[in-house]
């Protein structure tokens, strides 16, 4: 008499778990698919993810790789995430700095559209409530606008530092004209007022103690001695000998060994009357000596 056949609690096991795997992965490519044919229309980027849920649920043989997947799939997007609010803050900057500015930096339109780029950012910072395998195609697409966002915000940025770096050097260029201007002015004042009998005066007292040590004794003799030859004036002339300027050179063109200006400027003339009384007589006073005897020096 036979027995009939009986399965051990193990076998019946094992055949469990065949039976309930493949409804998975059938289940995983169906997901797939309805996935992928829901989101073309809502997003080329989430729809191309779509696969990735059939995948998912069809490892759900190995935990241990999903999820370390999905840690993966989290970091980025935490990534792009981060990524997306920096440049709408660059963007909000570069589009204040302009506008502060108040330069033409050689653009029409120096607006940017961040639209899309606020909505992808609004998208990723909802991971909590994501499913997660949705977050890869937000992820890409976040990306995606946040790059074109940041060239744009790159090249209105190049426009707005070369019309800086243009005013820059136009204000510098203004700055050293205005200081040439400032000094030229300066130069013809101080002429103008060396010019004077008064200002002579001054300057041959000051150049007859620097560089000859010549003290007031000296600059008195000096003193009388050009005010009876020009009383002072550069522009004295002798129209019968010939003799020009304050000290009186015969002929003008001597002074010239002091400066090409010895015409205009008193200064040139004093410098050479000063080293022709050094050499001829050694001293003002015995210049002075010298016209009072002979009516010359």
């Amino acid at each position: 008499m036979h027995s009939a056949p009986s399965f051990t609690p193990a076998r019946r096991t094992r055949r469990a778990r065949r039976r309930f795997f493949i409804p998975a992965v059938a289940a995983g490519a169906a997901l797939g698919v309805l996935l992928t044919t829901g989101l073309t229309l809502a997003s080329p980027t989430l729809a191309a993810a779509a696969p990735l849920a059939a995948s998912a649920i069809a490892s759900a043989a190995a935990p241990e790789t999903t999820a370390d997947s999905f840690r993966d799939i989290r970091v980025d997007a935490q990534g792009g995430l981060l990524s997306a609010r920096v440049t709408l803050t660059e963007a909000e900057t570069v589009t204040t700095d302009i506008a502060t500015s108040g330069l033409d930096i050689g653009v029409v339109d120096t607006s940017i559209d961040t639209t899309g780029l606020e909505q992808a950012t609004e998208r990723l910072s909802k991971l909590d409530v994501v499913p997660i395998l949705l977050v890869p195609g937000l992820t890409a697409d976040a990306s995606g606008v946040t790059a074109k966002v940041k060239a744009r915000v790159a090249e209105l940025r190049e426009h707005l530092d070369a019309a800086k770096a243009q005013k820059a050097a136009e204000e510098a260029a203004a700055a050293a004209a205005a200081e040439a201007q400032r000094q030229a002015e300066a130069a013809a004042a101080a002429l103008a007022a060396a010019n004077t009998p008064e200002g002579a005066k001054a300057t041959a007292r000051q150049m007859a103690a620097s560089q000859y040590g010549w003290g007031d004794g000296q600059f008195s003799c000096l003193e009388s001695l050009w005010n009876k030859e020009s009383s002072w004036n550069y522009q004295a002339y002798n129209a019968g000998s010939g003799a020009t300027g304050i000290p009186q050179s015969l002929p003008g063109n001597k002074m010239a060994s002091a400066g090409a200006d010895w015409q205009t400027n008193a200064t040139t003339q004093i410098a050479w009357g000063l080293g022709y009384i050094a050499g001829s007589y050694g001293s003002p006073c015995a210049a002075w000596g010298h016209s009072q005897a002979t009516d010359w020096y």
